[in-house]
């Protein structure tokens, strides 16, 4: 009897539940005599005793508290014989011990767990109270719930188009997260895609099978890590009646999955990041707003004052060029005046650059430009845009998604690679709509000997090569690098209707 009330209090007084599962199950082949033993618990979590499999002798009883049943205690008797009435007395003994040990455990874990997540949001809540932009406070989300869910991987998937989601945000840092940083997925056929549609948590096991299921004709290597992914969470970032995205945690294989009440942990979690989200949105639109109104005051000073002016210069300088009878002044007159048109072409671009963030949705050059404020962070610098030719007109819907995709790319490896303190970006149409050239520049280090593996590059020369363009990285011409991307654009619907 000693014996036994020692065991009962040793299980009693364990509070972890890995060291609960395995003193449990040693103190009570320990005390039967028993030859192996295994306790398996439904939430996850096996102790053993012993070597090798249980036999066709072994005895299992529940382990239960209540009405509630964790999981199963098997014992195997020692030298082949049987457990007696008094033997089996004592493991139900011990059985119902553990049952009570694993439900105060359980309590107490889902205590702990409920405090790192209420510590995880506090955390988010302190990064936007000072000030945190919106892409700092999205890798907080995505690395706390990662860290508190203990899950191997954290991001974050947002819209980016009709039916897409791309993963702005993958948590932690490294090759394999830059691989995925910026890959889009669609929202039909996909646990991240359900649970935007839904708005409902989705919990998957073999996620990595998954991935490279959807991900098949994904442009470029898959990450290794991919494969090695097991269970994940995807939960949607509701606020009112908008949804924001989804935050996803995924473990590696081998790990326990997510049980019921990490789901309910995370879900609430998701709440408080999904404002947190909004308010950092808000953050930012006040901002913009100043800034937005600043900009349409010199665009409207530009546009009544300076290009008024350079108009009225050029028209009197190829006047007096008529009037010259030296063929070469005049040319060098002309030739003046053909500048000034250039002139007048970059203040436009640059005032539509001011004025287009605070436009609606729909237009290209917007677009672009919203690409290229948003990828300021990473470098420290916005890029200088320069637009030319019927954008808008000449480039249909399934190019431009190619071309926004291809832009952020771009810009993204500036930013990791180039080491650059400053980067243009140019996006021209030729005169007859048939031709799409992005180009992007830095003045940094200058393509690495290898730049056929920097990250990304293989999925702009795939996108490219699907409208018959291509896609070029170089030295530029007064250093730093040179990113050339084409399309070949099909006929304008004025062209189709003429015949040519």
């Amino acid at each position: 009897m000693p014996a036994i009330l020692a065991a009962v209090g040793g299980i009693a007084r364990e509070l972890e539940l890995p060291a609960l599962l395995d003193r449990a199950v040693t103190a009570t082949c320990e005390l039967l005599g028993a030859r192996r033993g295994r306790l398996h618990l439904a939430e996850g979590g096996t102790a053993e005793y012993g070597r090798g499999a249980l036999g066709p002798g072994a005895v299992e009883l529940p382990v239960r508290a209540g009405t509630e049943t964790f999981g199963t205690l098997s014992v195997e008797p020692g030298d082949g014989g049987e457990f007696g009435r008094r033997e089996r007395e004592v493991l139900g003994a011990l059985t119902a011990a553990t049952g009570m040990a694993v439900e105060k455990a359980l309590l107490v874990d889902q205590m702990r767990r409920r405090e790192r997540w209420l510590e995880a949001s506090y955390d988010v809540t302190r990064a936007l109270l000072s000030a945190q932009d919106l892409r700092a406070t999205l890798r907080l989300v995505a690395e706390r719930a990662r860290v508190v869910a203990g899950g191997t991987a954290g991001a974050i998937a947002r819209p980016d188009g009709p039916g897409r989601l791309v993963f702005d945000v993958v948590e932690p840092p490294g090759e394999d997260a830059d691989r995925l940083t910026g890959m889009t997925v669609p929202a039909e056929g996909t646990a991240t895609g359900m649970a935007f549609t839904t708005r409902r948590p989705v919990v998957v096991r073999d996620y990595g099978e998954h991935v490279q299921e959807q991900q098949r004709h994904y442009d470029g290597p898959m990450p290794a890590m991919v494969k090695d992914l097991d269970s994940a969470i995807s939960v949607p970032l509701i606020v009112g009646e908008e949804t924001l995205g989804v935050l996803v945690v995924a473990k590696f294989r081998d790990r326990s999955p997510f049980t019921d009440s990490d789901v309910q942990l995370a879900e609430t979690f998701a709440g408080h990041a999904a404002l947190a989200v909004e308010f950092s949105r808000a953050q930012e639109a006040r901002q913009q707003l100043a800034v937005f109104s600043d900009r349409d005051r010199i665009a409207r000073d530009l546009h009544d004052l300076v290009i008024q002016r350079l108009f009225a210069t050029g028209l009197g300088l190829e006047g007096v060029s008529r009037l010259i009878a030296d063929q070469a002044v005049a040319a060098r007159v002309a030739g003046f005046a053909q500048d000034l048109d250039g002139t007048i072409r970059e203040i436009r671009n640059s005032i539509f650059s001011l004025q287009a963030p605070a436009q609606a949705q729909g237009s290209l050059r917007a677009e672009l430009l919203r690409v290229a404020v948003d990828a300021r962070d990473a470098p420290g610098f916005e890029p200088r845009v320069g637009f030319d030719g019927p954008l808008d007109a000449a480039v249909p819907d399934a190019v431009r998604s190619d071309l926004i995709a291809s832009l952020r790319e771009a810009l993204t490896n500036v930013a990791r690679h180039a080491d650059a303190k400053s980067s243009s970006v140019e996006v021209t149409v030729d005169r007859l709509g048939r031709r799409l050239t992005l180009v992007v520049r830095d003045d940094g280090a200058g393509p690495p000997p290898e730049a056929d593996r920097i990250s990304g590059l293989a999925n702009l020369a795939s996108r490219a090569a699907r409208w018959g363009g291509h896609c070029v990285l170089a030295a530029g011409e007064d250093g730093g690098s040179r990113l050339e991307w084409t399309a070949e654009l099909p006929a304008m619907p004025a062209e189709q209707g003429s015949g040519r």
